[in-house]
């Protein structure tokens, strides 16, 4: 089980946080992407991807407004500059002592703490781990794009089983946690609709 470091903790709380990143990274994440914030030997935080965005600066505004930007000065202004990315990341369970558990995390990350992608084996261990508890913590927070988030994450996730019958229980867990809000459902599967 290998994970490759994405970035380091900027702020956080019990049931969210930002990381950070340089954008010239190889492994950039992608939205939905399960990853996990390693606090001590027997403690971790999982959370999935649910926004990244790229701050601008004054060089960039003013390379914007000057027009006809070269590749050379694209590439330099990546690759030399230290051009942050910001990844907003919503907690979604936490392991301790080899246990997973899709509850809020007893204590988020810290400041700096390093924040790593989670390889397919790390992803099948937190998805299998009990009954798609986390859903509600997407399901229930505010202002994220919750069916486009579900529909990404099981997406990645069908791809690390390798099969469509993980995929097939995730959707009906979400009919059953939706039948009561049909805008919800809706928007839900029309966005699982895409990926299928």
């Amino acid at each position: 089980m290998t994970s490759i470091s994405i970035g380091h903790l900027l702020r956080s709380s019990t049931s969210e946080f930002v990381a950070g990143c340089s954008v010239s990274q190889p492994e950039t994440p992608a939205f939905g992407a399960l990853v996990r914030a390693p606090l001590d030997r027997d403690y971790s935080v999982y959370g999935l991807i649910y926004d990244i965005h790229i701050e601008d600066d004054g060089l960039v505004r003013q390379l914007v407004t000057a027009g006809n930007v070269s590749a050379e000065v694209i590439h330099d202004n990546r690759e030399r500059r230290i051009v942050p990315v910001e990844m907003s990341v919503l907690a979604v369970g936490y392991e301790q002592g080899g246990r997973i558990s899709h509850l809020l995390p007893p204590r988020p990350p810290l400041s700096l703490d390093v924040i790593t992608l989670c390889s397919e084996a790390e992803l099948v261990k937190f998805t299998s781990a009990g009954k798609f508890g986390y859903f509600r913590h997407v399901l229930h927070a505010k202002d994220i794009p919750t069916g486009e988030l579900l529909a990404a994450h099981i997406q990645q996730a069908s791809g690390a089983y390798r099969d469509k019958g993980w995929a097939e229980k995730a959707t009906q867990e979400l009919i059953v946690l939706l039948r009561d809000d049909y805008p919800t459902l809706m928007s839900v599967l029309g966005a699982l609709g895409e990926v299928a």
